[in-house]
């Protein structure tokens, strides 16, 4: 069961820490058990929901292992969600305990709690925490049952919502607690490492590995709010052995100053910014690291794959990875007619297995869409296999249909941003009645930057010339959007202007470019 990942292991190791103050094992599994009194309390029963809606902290892990002791299911709520986003959330949720903070950053969520619950039937307490960094309930005494079941639903992960409203993936708890043994295991973490979780518990990929290291006896540093000096010198302080994150996350670290990051073991990325070279290149000259890619969703878990440490740069870097566990399996099909492929043919990646989501809680619609007949849950990602690993590509309703050839974007940005005078770059595509889709590049100059027209001639020279861009546009940044599993570059937004200079001349992509960098202030 999930509680068991605290009750193994000496309980005088660290557990957290978190700025000033440090706790260890034993006193997480006391607070948790105190927490599961307050809320049994309040009413919870197993199968019941709690939402929380709190920063990372020791009053976040204490009531999601409490939750985990009396079988009720805990709803995260993202602490950048404003009023109306929360109330889909908890609408959707239908939870009978609210947990706010009294007070974080500059936005009272405690007010918006009160007008979240004057909206619900069903919520009938909210309950206002005055500290996030320690514990609460200290009072109580220590629920001494043990309620819940390794098929009891315990924890919810909120899906983008590229496509709509933000889902609520549910996963059990057995489920929970064979991945963060897996993690742990194929990520080398042991008794008294300690792992930097600089990504908000409410996200799957800074849950996972919080969950993982505490399930290998490692520590866990937590940041509520990142920051990339912040983040450098805690590792350095707390000799920090892992750190997982997006690339630009790592980007940002590895260039944050003066400090000694030796300690720094293990690592992996989720390549957002097509900065997974960059990183992987300046980790291992810099410090040794030999950084990886991984794959993951909110429905399957992050770090449902990995790259080998021990591949060369080019192969660590590369999107998707191998499973880590032999419970988990996947399968390359056919979009349109579902037939499996063999090897090195693009299709839709697949998996099932422990990790995938038991399904969208309360959207029974949405979770029969997301599962084919005979079981397996359908990513929506492009993908094709090779010798027991995968190749992820894009988003199948990113790739590009370039004169009748399926093409990855991902493969014209990798081609430009291998010139001198391109830093980074984003290829969309757009859709031309009579013409089919047409790619349009966005590129961020290097310090010796290059024409549009060296760039067109740059790609005619070194690619099949159905994937030469027809425009390629010189922006400052990329739009961004911060998730709870770190920055990630909204193509939508690209798209948009895309279809704006399609035809039109340079006036018209200068006033694209502004609004892109609008766009990712």
């Amino acid at each position: 069961m999930a509680f068991d990942l605290l009750e193994s292991g000496d309980a005088d190791l660290v557990a957290l820490h978190h700025g000033e103050r440090t706790f260890t094992r034993g006193e997480l599994r006391i607070a948790s058990r105190r927490a599961a009194s307050f809320l049994y309390e309040l009413g919870v029963r197993r199968g019941d929901t709690i939402a929380v809606w709190l920063p990372d902290g020791g009053v976040w892990l204490q009531l999601f292992f409490a939750a985990a002791q009396l079988g009720a299911l805990m709803v995260p709520v993202s602490t950048r969600f404003k009023l109306q986003e929360a109330q889909h959330v908890v609408g959707t949720a239908k939870p009978s305990v609210l947990v706010v903070p009294q007070s974080f950053l500059d936005f009272d969520y405690a007010g918006a709690g009160r007008e979240i619950q004057a909206s619900s039937d069903g919520l009938q307490h909210v309950v206002e925490v005055p500290q996030f960094d320690g514990f609460e309930w200290g009072t109580f005494e220590a629920y001494s049952k043990w309620e819940g079941r390794d098929t009891d639903r315990l924890c919810t992960f909120t899906t983008s919502g590229t496509t709509g409203k933000p889902k609520l993936a549910v996963h059990t708890a057995g489920g929970i607690a064979r991945h963060a043994h897996n993690v742990g295991r194929i990520n080398d973490m042991r008794v008294g490492d300690v792992a930097l979780c600089a990504l908000p518990l409410y996200g799957v990929l800074g849950f996972v590995q919080a969950i993982a290291a505490l399930a290998s006896g490692a520590a866990c540093v937590l940041l509520p709010v990142f920051k990339a000096e912040a983040a450098a010198a805690a590792i350095e302080r707390h000799r920090v052995t892992h750190f997982f994150g997006s690339d630009a996350m790592m980007d940002m670290v590895l260039n944050a100053g003066d400090f000694s990051l030796a300690t720094w073991r293990r690592g992996a990325f989720a390549e957002y910014a097509s900065l997974g070279p960059n990183v992987i290149a300046k980790a291992w000259e810099a410090w040794g690291v030999r950084l990886t890619g991984l794959y993951g969703m909110s429905e399957c878990f992050a770090m449902t794959a990995m790259r080998d440490p021990e591949g060369d740069a080019q192969q660590r870097g590369m999107p998707g990875g191998t499973p880590i566990s032999p419970e988990i399996s996947f399968r390359i099909v056919d979009p349109a007619s579902g037939a499996v492929l063999p090897d090195r043919q693009q299709g839709e990646l697949q998996l099932r297995g422990y990790n995938v989501m038991a399904s969208y809680l309360n959207n029974p619609v949405a979770t029969a869409e997301a599962f084919t007949a005979d079981g397996w849950f359908r990513t929506g990602d492009l993908a094709y296999a090779d010798s027991g690993t995968f190749f992820y590509q894009a988003r199948i309703k990113d790739s590009l249909r370039l004169r009748g050839y399926l093409v990855d974007p991902v493969e014209i940005e990798t081609f430009l941003a291998q010139h001198p005078g391109v830093q980074a770059a984003q290829v969309v595509g757009v859709h031309l009645d009579g013409e089919g889709d047409v790619a349009i590049a966005f590129v961020c100059h290097s310090k010796t930057p290059a024409t549009e027209n060296e760039l067109i001639a740059y790609c005619k020279q070194g690619i099949a010339g159905f994937k030469v861009p027809r425009r390629i546009l010189p922006v400052a940044s990329f739009p961004q959007q911060d998730g709870p599993n770190g920055v990630k570059i909204i193509k939508s937004v690209l798209r948009e202007m895309a279809s704006q200079c399609l035809g039109v001349g340079l006036v018209q992509t200068v006033s694209v470019t502004r609004e892109i960098n609008h766009e990712a202030s």
